[in-house]
């Protein structure tokens, strides 16, 4: 079957991805094609700047924190029904988990999907060395077809001619445009405000201003014959929805507004396959749990940004306490972890009352304190887990828990290349910790989240009858 792909890869971070890959998806959509797109990575910020161009939920393709087969599985259900696909990279296109390979890399990704690649390149006081930038990237992996340039920061006319000779020339791939340095088409830094900005529309101005700047300086009309050319696409056997979906055995709510947002689709398209139905409320705006839920799913997010009006909703917390005092299975990542905890102060050095189920207080911090990959391994059994048994995920956070009770009963011990240690809180059916885990990576633990919540509604079923 047809499923034209192209990846958008660069020579480092920064080199302008970003603005190539939103300007591309804006310009296409322009133009009336249904685009979907891919992130390759764990970020969430990325594919939320996806979804709000396109329309369509973006996806993550991640090799390290699933399975090839997994990652084509994604891909094959994510592209049904759009024209073109268009995928992000992240960082420089061999760059992944580990320094000595591309896994995680979109090098990987590139030859896992069959997908070509074009290059940017950040070309600013470069002419005729920027074809032995591309030449390296060529022949570090010939499998990897790279089929086009693009020149970032350019000069200007001239100046972007000269990389055009030069690479072309060198390497034997076109050169399909090039933009120049404008203040006007920088993306905004990842504030924490994105996400109520981008639901808002505040964005949509920018959109426009990349679509025209990247139809006036790239052959957008190139740029999608390179995806139509892409080989054809076998449908994979699939490894995380397979045979037919679940009938309804639990209703699980999900939070979702601006402080509570960050999940991959198929974690939740894995409930409802399994048998949940999800439902949504909005802690900020003072919804709580809702009486039909028979499990909760907190993600991540910012609430941080938005202590104060979460400490004020009384109801909410109140409601969260009901739900894990009565054994509700509860899971709660990242935002959803710093919610459950006592206490949290912002930057500002101001404290603000959280939900008081997780004993510890959050304390945010100008630097990262945690970046990376992990993989977990149970201590405890839990509805997600058996002690024993691993999961992958990453951690992104500024934030640092104090452990008030230095004996709760951790949730997992994590490993990464850039940290781990002990993470996390278990007990009853509260499952809470600062690890984004993907439900792909260990395809049983969507299933024991809704058998666990399916068991609770029989149970308060029985107790009420």
């Amino acid at each position: 079957m047809r499923r034209p792909r192209i990846i958008i890869g660069g020579v480092h971070s920064g080199a302008g991805k970003t603005t190539v890959t939103l300007g591309l998806m804006a310009a296409l959509r322009r133009r009336g094609h249904a685009v979907q797109g891919f992130k390759v990575g764990p970020d969430y910020i990325d594919p939320s700047y996806h979804t709000a161009v396109t329309g369509r939920p973006s996806r993550n393709l991640d090799t390290w924190m699933l399975s090839p087969a997994a990652v084509r599985e994604v891909f094959h259900r994510g592209s049904e029904g759009a024209e073109v696909s268009v995928i992000e990279g992240v960082m420089g296109l061999y760059d992944g988990k580990d320094p000595r390979s591309d896994t995680g890399s979109t090098a990987e990704v590139s030859r896992l999907l069959e997908a070509p690649v074009v290059l940017v390149l950040d070309a600013s006081s470069m002419a005729r060395s920027a074809a032995a930038v591309v030449l390296g990237f060529q022949r570090l992996d010939p499998r990897v077809r790279i089929a086009g340039v693009i020149a970032n920061r350019v000069g200007g006319p001239g100046h972007l001619d000269m990389v055009r000779q030069a690479v072309e020339s060198a390497c034997g791939v076109p050169v399909l445009g090039g933009l120049t340095r404008q203040a006007e088409i920088a993306i905004p830094e990842r504030h924490l405000g994105l996400i109520p900005a981008l639901e808002r529309g505040e964005l949509d101005g920018l959109f426009h201003r990349l679509a025209d700047a990247v139809e006036a300086a790239v052959d957008v009309g190139r740029l999608l014959a390179v995806a139509e050319a892409a080989e054809d696409w076998a449908a994979p056997d699939p490894v995380l929805f397979r045979g037919q979906p679940r009938p309804e055995a639990a209703c699980i709510a999900v939070a979702r507004d601006a402080a509570f947002n960050f999940y991959y689709p198929e974690n939740l398209e894995l409930l409802e396959w399994h048998g949940a139905r999800l439902v949504t409320f909005r802690p900020l705006a003072g919804e709580p749990v809702p009486e039909e839920a028979d499990g909760v799913y907190l993600g991540g997010g910012f609430p941080e940004e938005f202590a104060a009006e979460l400490g004020r909703q009384e109801a909410v917390r109140e409601s969260l306490r009901r739900a894990v005092a009565a054994g509700m299975p509860v899971f709660a990542e990242c935002g959803g972890f710093m919610y459950l905890c006592e206490a949290l102060t912002d930057r500002a050095g101001k404290t603000h009352a959280m939900a008081g189920m997780v004993p510890a207080r959050v304390r945010m911090q100008d630097r990262l304190a945690a970046l990376g990959y992990r993989e977990v391994t149970a201590l405890r059994d839990t509805f997600l887990l058996p002690a024993g048994e691993r999961a992958r995920g990453h951690e992104f956070h500024y934030s640092i828990a104090e452990w008030t009770d230095p004996d709760r009963p951790a949730a997992w011990r994590t490993e990464g290349s850039r940290g781990g240690g002990i993470d996390g809180y278990a007990r009853a059916g509260l499952v809470a910790g600062y690890t984004h885990l993907h439900f792909g990576s260990n395809p049983t633990m969507a299933p024991r989240f809704v058998a666990a919540c399916a068991a609770w509604r029989r149970a308060r079923k029985e107790g009420h009858g």
